[in-house]
């Protein structure tokens, strides 16, 4: 059986990633549809009911940085067992809001653990595993902080100051430069119809 493909959504609180998920998966289906294939849709952290359990924790709780990396670790270890690699295995496609490249954003850039910590929890847990496609979705923090404020209470990420989004922001697109046949950078400043057309094009191609 022909092994799924594996798609990540990324991009600082505020870029509107979320916004476009569902749509995305919707659109997905139905190019897969004659295929048999199923897409499957999960988040992080999350996804598992250990992972939605921690999820609470780390969204809500204060901690030390190196705890918070190795819980958001913790959890992805599950998911990846539980619900990722079985259904790549299955020949399904899995889109997940927000993977490792957030951990290396949000812990690494933006509160500032050593990237080769990171890169150690991520080589031990994943075992070489990346997504074959990653949306960045990149908008500038001044603009992303004005749709925080208009959306639901802040957690305790959503609540950082402009510099750690700034140094959030910087470590994804680091991330992408480094990484070009892998991630596909979106301009969020766009119009939710202009994304959507670019979102149609980039299914054709995959």
């Amino acid at each position: 059986m022909t092994r799924g493909k594996f798609i990540t959504f990324e991009g600082i609180d505020g870029a509107g990633k979320t916004t476009h998920l569902e749509g995305f998966r919707q659109r997905l289906e139905q190019h897969l549809a004659a295929h048999g294939t199923r897409v499957v849709m999960t988040r992080e952290p999350g996804g598992t009911a250990m992972g939605e359990a921690l999820r609470e924790i780390l969204l809500h709780q204060a901690m030390h940085l190196e705890t918070e990396a190795l819980l958001m670790f913790a959890a992805r270890s599950e998911h990846l067992q539980q619900i990722i690699l079985p259904a790549l295995a299955r020949g399904d496609w899995v889109i997940s809001d927000r993977f490792t490249d957030a951990t290396f954003a949000y812990q690494g850039g933006g509160r500032g653990l050593a990237r080769d910590k990171l890169e150690a929890l991520e080589d031990w847990v994943q075992d070489g595993l990346q997504p074959d496609l990653t949306l960045l979705f990149d908008i500038p923090n001044e603009t992303a902080s004005e749709r925080r404020g208009a959306a639901r209470s802040p957690d305790k990420f959503e609540s950082q100051s402009a510099a750690f989004f700034e140094r959030t922001r910087d470590e994804y697109l680091r991330r992408a430069h480094a990484a070009p046949e892998r991630f596909a950078i979106i301009d969020a400043t766009r119009t939710i119809p202009e994304i959507q057309v670019e979102l149609e094009k980039i299914i054709a191609r995959l």
